[in-house]
């Protein structure tokens, strides 16, 4: 493809990113996806003229991007109808005092976090799957009790490996364990109940 950007010298700047190399790109784009957070500080970047891939926070040009970008924030999340216990920090106060990065484990979400009665916990909600059911499929019709479980490709390779006889094994040792309640969640996330 022909980048009439590139040729005219404007478009001089290339980066590593999670696809592999990407660019030219104008400056003005480098500095948007440095603001995006796209580009990191030890993200590689090259430019016409440069000798090697540096990471961009080592870049004369770019350090200035970056002392102008914010650190990634997450957004706060909805306020509780729960009243907070007397001493603890309001959202306000939450916010303001500084963490750090969350990416990097530093963040306090204990402070942050939403009470218990505004969402439900995480695998609380019963499956109207049964775990007898899909055990006993598995065990005598190889990949059929997974599937039924919602583990769509997890039951395709067991009923596919089947035909040259791995699958009947796979699938008799996890119809046990599906029996055995080794298996506590149907594919979608719920609870399974006996």
């Amino acid at each position: 493809m022909y980048n009439r950007k590139a040729v005219d010298g404007t478009a001089e700047w290339y980066y590593i990113g999670h696809y592999g190399q990407l660019g030219p790109l104008t400056r003005d784009q480098i500095d948007e996806l440095i603001t995006g957070g796209v580009i990191a500080q030890d993200t590689y970047v090259w430019k016409t003229g440069m000798s090697d891939w540096l990471h961009a926070d080592h870049a004369q040009e770019l350090k200035a991007s970056f002392a102008t970008t914010d650190p990634f924030l997450m957004p706060p999340p909805p306020p509780s109808s729960k009243p907070s216990s007397p001493g603890a920090p309001t959202m306000t106060q939450a916010r303001q005092q500084p963490y750090g990065n969350p990416a990097f484990g530093s963040w306090r979400q204990d402070t942050l976090a939403p009470s218990s009665s505004s969402y439900p916990a995480f695998g609380t909600i019963k499956s109207d799957r049964s775990r007898v059911l899909a055990g006993v499929l598995n065990l005598f019709l190889p990949g059929v009790g997974r599937i039924y479980l919602g583990h769509m490709a997890h039951g395709v390779l067991q009923l596919v490996l089947s035909l040259c006889g791995v699958g009947w094994l796979w699938s008799f040792v996890d119809g046990i364990i599906i029996l055995s309640g080794g298996v506590k969640y149907d594919g979608y996330g719920r609870v399974l109940t006996d």
